[in-house]
């Protein structure tokens, strides 16, 4: 027979803190900045300000294209060590840089969005916009890639990941893509609530 402690414990239980993977490239990783002022960093920070007490695990690599973070996806979330609660997926800005053909760009995403799917962990997609001299049939083809994906998947979107930040010299390292630390601050701050949103649904 159990006892009524045995209820009351579970009753109580704390749950666990919720999990946030941000997967992306150079601009999720924190490219450049000392670990405490980068992406990851910083959205954890803000988000126990905000009283979500959650874990912001750092899946950025600098340069993937994605392509090769397809290549490394299962074996990120293995690595993990638990299912992540949310994955914040930011790519696509190598590809862009690069040229890489729209198609393959959305290939490769939309694989990433039906794997993260199919083992049914929420995803908050982060758009990316494509340089004006990319030529305008190519920058409407790429931008369009994000609201398509995340209508057809049906996550949640964030329009741009540089919003508020792209183009300022004075938010961005000496590269101009790169954010530096109070560039990351902005990021942060206008993400925060589409992250906290995406981790309640």
């Amino acid at each position: 027979m159990l006892s009524p402690a045995v209820f009351v414990s579970t009753a109580h239980a704390s749950p666990r803190a919720p999990v946030i993977w941000a997967f992306g490239d150079s601009l999720s990783a924190g490219y450049g900045l000392p670990p405490a002022a980068g992406f990851t960093a910083r959205l954890q920070a803000a988000l126990r300000r905000a009283g979500v007490a959650a874990t912001v695990r750092n899946g950025g690599v600098a340069g993937d294209t994605a392509a090769q973070a397809r290549a490394r996806l299962r074996w990120g979330l293995r690595g993990l060590g638990a299912t992540p609660d949310l994955v914040i997926v930011e790519l696509g800005a190598n590809d862009m840089l690069r040229g890489l053909p729209v198609g393959q760009t959305r290939t490769n995403l939309d694989a990433i969005l039906t794997e993260l799917r199919n083992r049914h962990i929420p995803v908050l997609l982060a758009g990316m916009r494509a340089a004006p001299n990319l030529g305008p049939d190519y920058v409407t083809a790429f931008e369009g890639i994000y609201p398509a994906l995340a209508k057809h998947h049906r996550v949640a979107r964030y329009p741009f990941f540089l919003e508020g930040v792209a183009g300022n010299r004075t938010l961005l390292q000496a590269d101009g893509l790169h954010p530096n630390a109070r560039g990351v601050e902005i990021i942060v701050g206008r993400m925060l609530p589409s992250v906290r949103s995406a981790l309640k649904e």
